[in-house]
């Protein structure tokens, strides 16, 4: 299964249970890697339109751990992790768990590859440990987060909030 939603494609691998998601950016690696690991600018732009977000923790560093909350209304969910490999500018290796389903462990590696001219293109990939797993996150509409997250960062990249 493959889908495409605006820039961003994400693919289902047929042989493993992974989601792979693609996006280019209009800046520069350096500006797109601190967009994913200042939690000032994380809050500003992770998620879809319709929640609030707060961060208890968020130590991006190879080593740390990170915990926030997504808020719509009276629902809340909590998603938490650990950063396995930070390497600045370039990759990123995390563990992500939704708390309502803390059975179901991701990792995630986030690659940060730079195309020139001040573009980057992100290249994360998702493994969990089933396809059922894997299906449920695609059905869960994270398409629409993943889409509106995106183009709020852009916003912020092209704002110039991101240097």
């Amino acid at each position: 299964m493959t889908a495409t939603t605006n820039e961003a494609t994400i693919e289902a691998d047929p042989k493993v249970p992974m989601v792979r998601i693609t996006r280019e950016f209009a800046a520069p690696p350096a500006a797109v890697f601190r967009a994913h690991t200042d939690p000032d600018l994380v809050v500003r732009w992770l998620g879809p339109n319709s929640i609030e977000m707060e961060i208890e923790r968020y130590d991006c560093r190879t080593g740390g751990s990170y915990r926030y909350f997504h808020r719509r209304g009276d629902e809340e969910y909590g998603f938490n992790g650990c950063f396995h490999l930070v390497r600045p500018s370039e990759l990123i290796i995390q563990t992500f768990t939704f708390e309502g389903m803390p059975d179901d462990v991701a990792l995630e590696r986030m690659a940060f590859v730079d195309l020139g001219g001040g573009r980057t293109r992100l290249e994360c990939t998702s493994l969990v440990d089933s396809f059922e797993g894997r299906d449920a996150w695609l059905a869960s509409g994270m398409e629409e987060g993943i889409d509106q997250g995106y183009a709020k960062l852009d916003a912020l990249l092209a704002g110039g909030a991101v240097s």
